[in-house]
């Protein structure tokens, strides 16, 4: 648990904790990794290798996780491979133990990084707070991040309660950092549990297109599951969970991720 306080600042509708200003001018790239259970934590980090692979810097990117994706941005950052994971049997849900927590900490210990950010949401306000992993160690944010509502409990920061950050938004890209070129990963959008992908993605273009529109001469690019990788999912939601599905996932994400980075290495700059 965090008890040491710092400074907040609210942009809009994000509530900024650890640092004062998302204004720090536009990096190289950007990073933006969506929520999806387990599952989305195999595919997040398996676009993310493929796309290192293809000579896309995802390592040294500012990098912004919801829920799954919180575990793909803090591994990256540290330099995890999946394999850091795949051993990890998915807890029973629900449940009224601090798990997530606990698998938390034990993937990265007491390890802070100032290029991750995580969005969670405050319980007692339901506003939601963007929380940079350079003041708050990364285990307490990922579990905050992580906390789904009626499947985790919520986990305390700094004295507040958070629940999963995917309450909000399954990506909050328009907390993104600013920065010339971003990519989105999404793996809850595109054909993914039938209508409920579709809606994601389709939200999602509108979040895109928003971005688009109040950051002209930038470039973004949302990444989601091909039809074979979305099949894997399937249809119940809890089968986002499944361990052993997950590591399936990888390899192929990987692939798509290669694919992904040729292309974008291939686009000319903005």
């Amino acid at each position: 648990m965090v008890t040491a306080r710092h400074e907040h600042s609210r942009e809009g509708n994000v509530v900024l904790e650890g640092r004062p200003s998302v204004a720090e001018g536009p990096h190289a790239l950007s990073v933006v990794y969506g929520g999806g259970g387990v599952f989305g934590i195999a595919y997040g980090a398996g676009v993310a290798h493929g796309l290192a692979q293809a000579g896309i810097d995802v390592a040294s990117a500012r990098a912004l996780g919801t829920s799954a994706g919180s575990w793909v941005a803090s591994a990256v950052a540290l330099g995890l491979g999946y394999e850091h994971f795949a051993a990890m049997d998915s807890p029973s849900v629900p449940t009224r133990r601090a798990v997530l927590a606990e698998r938390a900490r034990e993937a990265f210990g007491n390890a802070r990084h100032h290029l991750v950010s995580v969005s969670a949401v405050s319980l007692r306000s339901r506003r939601r707070h963007i929380l940079d992993g350079g003041a708050y160690d990364l285990a307490d944010l990922v579990a905050a991040s992580s906390a789904v509502p009626g499947l985790f409990p919520p986990h305390r920061i700094d004295g507040r309660l958070y629940v999963d950050g995917g309450m909000w938004s399954a990506t909050s890209v328009d907390a993104a950092a600013d920065a010339r070129q971003v990519i989105v990963v999404a793996p809850l959008a595109g054909p993914v549990m039938g209508p409920l992908g579709r809606t994601a993605g389709m939200l999602l273009a509108r979040e895109l297109q928003t971005w688009r529109d109040r950051h002209p001469g930038k470039s973004i690019t949302m990444i989601r599951p091909n039809h074979v990788i979305g099949r894997m999912a399937g249809r119940n939601p809890l089968g986002l969970f499944d361990a052993d599905r997950a590591r399936g996932v990888y390899p192929l994400a990987v692939a798509q991720g290669i694919e992904w980075g040729e292309l974008l290495r291939q686009e000319p700059a903005a």
